[in-house]
């Protein structure tokens, strides 16, 4: 089964204050949890020449597997970033990768 990653945007209602073990339970117990985490400040760098800023409204990941697309996004309700009306991104991960 492929793998898909959630990129949660930081454009949720109360984004600071989600409870996320209620959601995450859920994913171990599906068996579909890979992995997740908050992303902090970061910066874009290039061997030569100047980087574009680095994308700002992304706040954290989750990762799962799923059969497809539809799977995955099957999993989104209870997320708290969907369910607080915040903007979750669907990208399907390369295979091996």
């Amino acid at each position: 089964m492929p793998d898909f990653i959630f990129l949660h945007h930081d454009d949720a209602s109360g984004d600071g204050g989600l409870d996320w073990d209620p959601y995450l339970s859920r994913l171990r117990e599906a068996g579909v949890l890979q992995g997740g985490s908050a992303i902090g400040a970061g910066a874009c760098v290039k061997k030569s020449g100047a980087a574009p800023e680095p994308t700002a409204h992304i706040s954290g990941y989750v990762c799962v597997t799923a059969r497809d697309f539809e799977h995955a996004r099957s999993l989104l309700p209870g997320n708290p970033v969907f369910e607080a009306g915040g903007t979750v991104e669907i990208r399907e991960l390369p295979a091996g990768g």
